[in-house]
């Protein structure tokens, strides 16, 4: 008992804290035992600390997907058409650039340079092209400025500058002919479409360009006969008897079967002081019945007192037209002049019956009439 007393004792002893030796063994083991309990005491208060962490965090969470899609479907649709649009507006206006400067003129340095911008290489280069081919840098300007937008409309921009091309070397190959073709190229329609021009003009009143085409469809072909007895009437009227002349000269020349040339000739010569028996005998057998032309020629031999070729002619008309009372009286006048007075006098009867003189001419008829009559 007493050794188990004393082991207790020492036991105790080695246990209590005033001890030297013991303290520093039994301190550990004391606080190892008192130890235990942090750790669960840490343990839960950071397993509590995880969960209202894990709590506010999955709170979050759970809430961030219920407000997510209301902000992101709502700026979704205003978003895609303005990312849309820009790419629909922003080629129209640099299409529409190149393919006004492409039509309008050959040499436009200033169009690609607003299209190619980006590059500070590409603004010399129009502007040291050379102006002997104008029609080359076209090309080259057309296939650069679709090279970047390609990705929007390719074969828009690609037809549009094409299109214009044959309308930039038409009018180049119309100007290169025009002082080879002369006049002809010009017209574009021969003579018939100078002389169409001509009218055209005329009606606008824009005589002096009607005379210059009217001489270009008589340049084409001398023998155009509307051209020239149109130019004529324009020669007339501005008084220029001598060129009206020439022209009706010409054109003899060239047909002498033209009456109505040949009678506007001879009215000119007659009233220049000539006689015009030439020129209307020249064309008498291209005239045939004509009873106008026949008269005509009559009156004009009747002035040079030629009265038996008058009274043929006069004969000739009235066969053509019996009821002419000028034609009449005309070939009464040769008659009586010839001294072949009672078809004188038949002659001027048959002019007072028709009843178509103007006064003063009919009173003469009755002259005549009575005259012979006695």
């Amino acid at each position: 008992m007493s050794l188990i007393n004393k082991m207790l004792q020492d036991l105790d002893k080695r246990g209590s804290p005033g001890a030297d030796g013991a303290p520093a063994d039994i301190r550990p083991v004391g606080r190892g035992e008192r130890s235990v309990p942090l750790p669960v005491v840490m343990g839960a208060l950071a397993g509590v600390i995880i969960l209202t962490a894990g709590g506010v965090y999955g709170w979050r969470y759970l809430q961030q997907p219920r407000t997510a899609p209301v902000a992101v479907a709502a700026p979704a649709a205003p978003i895609r058409p303005v990312v849309i649009t820009p790419p629909e507006q922003l080629p129209m206006p640099e299409t529409a650039q190149p393919q006004q400067v492409a039509t309008v003129a050959t040499t436009a340095p200033p169009p690609p340079a607003t299209v190619v911008s980006d590059n500070a290489a590409a603004r010399p280069k129009p502007a040291a092209q050379p102006e002997q081919a104008p029609a080359p840098p076209l090309r080259e300007e057309k296939l650069a400025t679709p090279a970047p937008l390609r990705e929007r409309n390719v074969p828009v921009r690609e037809e549009k500058p094409v299109s214009p091309a044959p309308r930039v070397y038409t009018p180049v190959a119309s100007v290169a002919l025009a002082p080879q073709a002369g006049r002809e190229a010009v017209t574009g329609q021969g003579a018939e479409g100078a002389y169409r021009r001509a009218l055209t003009s005329l009606q606008d009143g824009r005589v002096t360009e009607a005379v210059a085409q009217l001489e270009a469809a008589l340049a084409i072909d001398a023998r155009h006969e509307a051209a020239r007895q149109t130019l004529v009437g324009i020669l007339i009227e501005q008084r220029r008897t001598d060129e009206a002349m020439r022209l009706l000269q010409a054109g003899l020349a060239l047909d002498v079967r033209q009456p109505a040339m040949a009678m506007l000739l001879a009215r000119l010569q007659i009233d220049g002081g000539g006689s015009g028996i030439d020129t209307l005998m020249a064309s008498l057998p291209a005239a045939g019945g004509n009873g106008e032309y026949r008269a005509f020629l009559a009156g004009a031999l009747q002035r040079e007192r030629r009265h038996q070729e008058a009274a043929e002619q006069y004969q000739a008309a009235l066969r053509a037209a019996p009821e002419n009372s000028v034609w009449w009286m005309g070939l009464g006048i040769s008659l009586e002049a010839e001294k072949r007075l009672p078809e004188a006098l038949a002659a001027f009867q048959r002019a007072r019956a028709a009843g178509n003189l103007a006064p003063e001419l009919q009173g003469f008829v009755e002259r005549k009439v009575a005259a012979l009559a006695r």
